[in-house]
């Protein structure tokens, strides 16, 4: 019997997480993470179309959840009783990736989302093929115990198993399509090593975390009224963050300006420690694990080392960089201003006594340099595409796809570089412009990879609208309105 032609359906970002529970005294703290806001319905009737259309037509369906599906990074939950052994930082900003500590997070997730996952089971059940693409918000997927959560909350019996796959970083569709998340492409979000992700501290294996995620737990989860999912919300000039703080935090968050300078240095003190260890790799099973990487993503072994070597340099590796995306280098340069202001009024003080508030002169003559500096300075974060013309040849190269699938920019896109064509699937979680959430940013669209005929296959982009019965092609203009939106906001 010959092999059915293969529909391939992907989409990204989906950044579940648990739900946020009101809070009276900040209705607006999170607010975006609410029950109200879930996008789990248009996933599922996503779902259900894709398999309709598929099975109507006679051929297999891949449904591929192509990175961040979850997000680990904003649960703050606790176990209950508390374990006594937490970190200080633990309790204040969510627990860490210890396999326990993923496998309590995901079992937070998986409470709050049980349809979407049954729906997403069914994919399997009915004998198609489920993938989930590793991203750098679910780093975690990497246990096998948090593994086994998922495929339980599938509720896909041990006949379909093999239906569901996990993929470290990519996955080859068809032999056609290369399907990454993309964020090895990205230094903010890249790591050392993603064959092997663990790494000991204190003598326990944890999973090693980029800087963008580290930045999310210990400094986002403690400013509550920007949202992770949208830079257009927290990257600003210093004026709109004058401006957001007097509209929104002066009366319920006022230490702002503490939390973010204490988080800002754990955030700098942690990703560089974590950075430089050296990551958990048992030399008797090295191989093994590049087999395996590679059996899960329908690659070989030689594709999985070259697509390793071909990931960018974190940024860790120029601290100056993390500094200022965590504008701690104008933080500590507004610091040594002061301090030096204070010096001169001391030496001058030596000879002949003067009040203290001459200290206002100098500092005065210092302030512009700092204001000239500080507007200068502009964010990094996807200042450059994922992809250029040269690392498209290298994933031909090295892949032989015509295609490439890509998320994690939250920016959908298609075009061709070099000898790809690539698609960026944007984004579905819940992004808004303000706090109140009322202005959402963005539209839910998904690759739709399709047989033409001949062994080729289309690749298309689409976009589910909020509430619909089936999806629309993919509207640029929408996504100009979205980049204009964003760009008055930077």
């Amino acid at each position: 019997m010959p092999e059915r032609p293969t529909q391939t359906i992907v989409f990204s970002d989906l950044h579940l997480s648990d739900a946020e529970p009101d809070d009276p005294r900040r209705p607006m703290w999170r607010a975006f993470r609410q029950r109200a806001h879930f996008v789990d319905a248009d996933v599922i009737a996503l779902v259900q179309h894709a398999l309709g259309r598929a099975e109507a037509a006679g051929e297999h369906l891949e449904l591929v959840l192509n990175g961040d599906v979850f997000d680990f990074d904003p649960i703050m939950a606790q176990p209950d009783p508390p374990a006594s052994r937490l970190h200080w930082l633990a309790r204040l900003r969510g627990l860490g990736t210890e396999q326990w500590m993923s496998a309590f997070k995901m079992g937070c997730i998986l409470k709050d989302h049980g349809e979407l996952m049954q729906a997403l089971g069914e994919v399997a059940r009915r004998g198609h093929t489920l993938v989930f693409v590793v991203g750098n918000h679910d780093l975690e997927l990497y246990w096998p115990d948090v593994q086994w959560q998922v495929r339980q909350a599938l509720q896909v019996g041990e006949a379909e198993q093999a239906n569901v796959r996990f993929c470290e970083w990519f996955y080859l569709s068809n032999a056609d399509t290369y399907i990454s998340h993309g964020h090895l492409q990205d230094p903010y979000c890249t790591v050392p090593d993603p064959v092997h992700p663990l790494i000991s501290v204190g003598g326990e294996p944890r999973v090693r975390l980029p800087f963008g995620d580290v930045a999310n737990r210990y400094m986002l989860n403690g400013m509550g009224y920007f949202n992770p999912h949208a830079t257009a919300n927290y990257i600003m000039t210093a004026t709109e963050y004058v401006a957001f703080f007097f509209r929104y935090m002066f009366r319920t968050h006022p230490q702002l300006l503490w939390t973010w300078f204490w988080s800002a240095h754990i955030t700098a003190a942690i990703t560089l420690a974590e950075f430089i260890r050296p990551a958990l790799r048992d030399p008797l099973t090295v191989e093994q694990r590049v087999d395996a990487i590679a059996e899960r993503a329908r690659a070989t072994p030689a594709m999985v080392r070259q697509l390793a070597a071909a990931t960018v340099p974190s940024a860790c590796t120029n601290p100056l960089m993390i500094m200022r995306e965590l504008w701690l280098d104008r933080g500590l340069l507004f610091v040594a201003m002061v301090y030096a202001a204070w010096q001169l009024v001391l030496a001058v003080n030596f000879l002949f006594p003067i009040s203290p508030f001459w200290v206002l002169l100098p500092f005065g003559l210092l302030f512009p340099l700092f204001l000239q500096y500080s507007f200068h300075v502009k964010p990094e974060t996807f200042a450059k595409p994922l992809l250029d013309d040269g690392m498209a040849e290298q994933i031909r190269r090295i892949t032989g796809a015509q295609m490439a699938v890509l998320g994690h920019t939250h920016q959908p896109t298609i075009e061709t570089l070099g000898p790809l064509q690539v698609c960026n699937v944007g984004f579905w979680s819940p992004a808004f412009a303000e706090p109140e959430c009322k202005r959402r940013i963005g539209t839910q669209t998904f690759a739709w990879i399709r047989p033409l005929g001949g062994g080729q296959r289309h690749l298309q982009l689409w976009e589910w609208p909020p509430g619909a019965a089936a999806p629309l092609p993919y509207n640029p203009a929408a996504a100009e309105t979205v980049k204009l939106m964003a760009s008055q906001r930077q």
